[in-house]
C-alpha cells in the first residue's frame, strides 16, 4: 500500500511539473517572422547620377518592388497584471546580393527595441520607427509601397530620417474615447550638446467605427553622435495629417504632409487613392500624388499609380504596379525605392511585376 502511494505521489508531481513547464511556455514566446520580395522592374528613363542627365530605359531584376524584405524575431514574456515585457530585432535584406536594403544599413537596422506594454499603455527603448512615420503609413494611398507610393516621395525628401530612430524612446496611449496618442524622442548622444542630433515626434489617431483621422508631427535638430551608412539623421521638419473611411471592400484614404528639410525643398504633398479587395484573393488599388515646393512654385511633380495583388495563398501573392511620374522645375522625383529614387524633368514611366512570400 506504502509502495502504491509513493507511485501515486510521485505521478502527481511529474504531472505537476509538465502544467508547470507548459505554462511557463505559454507565458513566453520567440517567433521568427520575415518577407522575401522581388521582381522585375521597367522604367523609360533613368537619372544617371554622374551626368544629371538620362540614361536611358531600364530593366532590372529587383528586390522589394513592392514590399522590403526583412526578416526579425519578436519576443514576448507576460510578467502578470495585463504587464508584458516585448522585443524586437529586425532586418532588412536585399535578395538580389544578400547584403542590407531597406534599412539604415546596419545588422538589425529596422527595428532593435524591449517594451513594456500594458493596461496603460506602451513604452519602447531602442531603434524605432516614428510615430510621424506610423502615421503616414496608416494612410498612405498606396500602403507605403516601394513603387509609386507616398513612400518613395519621403525617401525622396529626408532617406531614412524619421523612418529609423535610434537611441529612441517613445510612449503610446491605448484607445480612450477612440482616441490614441504617441510620442517619441531620441537622443543626439553628444557630451556637452544637449540638444545636438534631438529627433520629436508625436502622432493623435482617432478611430470611429469605418472613420479614422490622424495627424502626427517630426522634428529633427541636426548633430549628434548617431552614423549609419543609410542617413538617418538629417535636419528636417515634417507634419501630416490623413484619412480613411471603409465601406464595404474599399478604403478610400487622403493625405497631407509637409517635408521642410533644411537647405533643400519646403515640400506639400497631397495624396488621395483608393484600395479595393476585390475578392479575398484579389486586392485592386490606384494613387495620385501632387508634390509642390513651396519656396519655388516652378518645383513641383504629379504622379498617378495602380497596382493589383493576387493571393496565390496565405503566405505568398503575385503583384503587378504601373505609374507614371512628371517633373517640373527642379523636382526630381522618382518612382521606385533604391532604383529609381530620382528622376528627371519631364513625364517618366515604369512597371513592376513580382512575387511576395511571408513566413
Amino acid at each position: 500500500m506504502n509502495r502504491l502511494f509513493r507511485c501515486m505521489a510521485r505521478l502527481t508531481a511529474c504531472i505537476g511539473a509538465i502544467f508547470v513547464i507548459e505554462s511557463a511556455c505559454a507565458q513566453s514566446s520567440v517567433t521568427l517572422y520575415g518577407r522575401l520580395d522581388a521582381g522585375l522592374l521597367y522604367t523609360s528613363r533613368t537619372f544617371d547620377v554622374k551626368s544629371g542627365r538620362n540614361g536611358g530605359r531600364q530593366l532590372s531584376v529587383i528586390d522589394s518592388g513592392a514590399s522590403p524584405t526583412l526578416f526579425g524575431l519578436r519576443g514576448v514574456e507576460n510578467i502578470g497584471g495585463g504587464t508584458k515585457v516585448l522585443f524586437t530585432l529586425e532586418s532588412g535584406v536585399n535578395l538580389m546580393d544578400g547584403g542590407f536594403k531597406n534599412s539604415n544599413g546596419n545588422l538589425f537596422g529596422r527595428q532593435a527595441f524591449v517594451a513594456l506594454a500594458g493596461p496603460y499603455g506602451q513604452a519602447k527603448f531602442g531603434l524605432q520607427f516614428s510615430p510621424f512615420f506610423l502615421a503616414l503609413f496608416e494612410t498612405d494611398p498606396r500602403g507605403f509601397s516601394q513603387f509609386g507610393s507616398g513612400l518613395v516621395n519621403y525617401v525622396n525628401n529626408v532617406l531614412g530620417t524619421g523612418a529609423f530612430n535610434a537611441n529612441g524612446i517613445s510612449y503610446a496611449s491605448p484607445s480612450i474615447g477612440g482616441f490614441e496618442g504617441s510620442a517619441l524622442v531620441a537622443l543626439g548622444g553628444k557630451p556637452g550638446d544637449y540638444q545636438a542630433g534631438r529627433q520629436y515626434s508625436a502622432s493623435l489617431k482617432y478611430q470611429n467605427g469605418n472613420f479614422m483621422v490622424n495627424a502626427a508631427l517630426y522634428s529633427g535638430i541636426g548633430g549628434g553622435t548617431v552614423s549609419t551608412p543609410i542617413p538617418t539623421t538629417l535636419q528636417f521638419s515634417g507634419r501630416t495629417v490623413g484619412t480613411v473611411y471603409k465601406f464595404g471592400a474599399v478604403s478610400a484614404k487622403a493625405q497631407f504632409v509637409n517635408y521642410k528639410v533644411a537647405g533643400s525643398f519646403n515640400s506639400n504633398l497631397y495624396g488621395l487613392g483608393v484600395d479595393w479587395n476585390a475578392t479575398p484573393a484579389l486586392n485592386l488599388n490606384g494613387g495620385v500624388y501632387y508634390r509642390m515646393d513651396q519656396n519655388d512654385s516652378a518645383n513641383s511633380s504629379i504622379m498617378g499609380a495602380i497596382g493589383t495583388v493576387y493571393s496565390l495563398s496565405v503566405r505568398t501573392a503575385l503583384y503587378a504596379q504601373v505609374a507614371a511620374i512628371n517633373n517640373r522645375g527642379a523636382m526630381n522625383s522618382g518612382l521606385a525605392i533604391g532604383y529609381a529614387l530620382y528622376g528627371l524633368q519631364g513625364t517618366t514611366t515604369g512597371a513592376t511585376i513580382g512575387i511576395r512570400h511571408n513566413f
